[in-house]
């Protein structure tokens, strides 16, 4: 081919590459300070080794004290040559060591045992608890005396309240009597905290110095039988199973029967006895 007729070669543009360019061992030394200056505050250790770095973060207490900035400044400072210099990572590991012993470890021994006490529980029925029974009996006790003092302050009351008769007014017997008013009827009592017929005239007669039978069919015959007519306060009132006080003008004063309590009312026996004692 002709030379003059080949077509005109264009020259090719020469491209300039740059070398790739690798870090150099300055540059990851200044990193790697930067990367230490920025966390010392949170007590992050930073180790070199080789041509790479190494980033290990070991969290200390609240209280641990940052990295001082000595360190900083001489791993700033040192030459880089394949590694971080010895005295720099030693600083380093030296303030690692301070920070995970500054903070708070609790330690158990291996062989440690859990020992849990107990003690043997004893049950005991309430009917064989001494201490339990004696309480309820004190308390038992205790609330009949407040009854007995109630029945008692009642009575007076009520005695207080019935103007004695005239006819009676000189009998010792008739106003011990009343003041008894208002005591409950209790089979078999003889005091103030409760009286059955005979217990009651037993108890009055008392008082005034003259000792009775405890029964009403023994106090029929413990003195002298006088006519209606006859018949004065402070006598006795007897029928078959029921004995009572005469208070004059056709009254008389008993514990009636059970449901009841000592009352001043008329005579309602129809055929009754009188008897005198004394």
């Amino acid at each position: 081919m002709d030379p003059q007729n080949q077509p005109a070669t264009t020259p090719r543009a020469r491209g300039r590459h740059r070398a790739v360019r690798r870090p150099l061992l300055s540059d990851v030394a200044r990193s790697a300070t930067e990367q230490v200056s920025a966390l010392t505050g949170r007590g992050a250790v930073v180790a070199a080794a080789g041509g790479g770095v190494l980033l290990s973060l070991i969290a200390p207490p609240a209280q641990a004290a940052p990295a001082p900035a000595a360190v900083n400044a001489e791993l700033a400072g040192s030459p880089v040559q394949g590694a971080l210099d010895a005295a720099a990572l030693d600083a380093l590991a030296t303030q690692a060591k301070a920070s995970v012993a500054a903070a708070p470890v609790v330690t158990v021994a291996t062989d440690a045992e859990l020992k849990v006490e107990s003690a043997a529980v004893s049950v005991v029925s309430a009917a064989d608890n001494e201490e339990y029974q004696a309480q309820l009996a004190a308390e038992a006790e205790a609330e009949a005396a407040e009854e007995a003092a109630e029945a008692a302050a009642a009575a007076a009351e009520e005695a207080a309240a019935v103007d004695i008769p005239a006819s009676a007014a000189g009998s010792a017997v008739v106003s011990v009597a009343m003041r008894y008013l208002g005591v409950p009827y209790v089979w078999g009592g003889s005091t103030p905290a409760g009286f059955d017929c005979s217990g009651f005239t037993s108890y009055v007669y008392g008082q005034v110095g003259i000792d009775l039978p405890r029964t009403s069919s023994e106090q029929r015959y413990a003195g002298t039988v006088v006519p209606w007519s006859e018949a004065q306060p402070g006598d006795m009132i007897w029928s078959p199973g029921h004995i009572a006080i005469y208070a004059g003008d056709g009254m008389q004063i008993e514990a009636p029967v059970p449901g009841k309590s000592v009352r001043y009312t008329s005579i309602w026996q129809s055929n009754p006895t009188f008897i005198r004692v004394g």
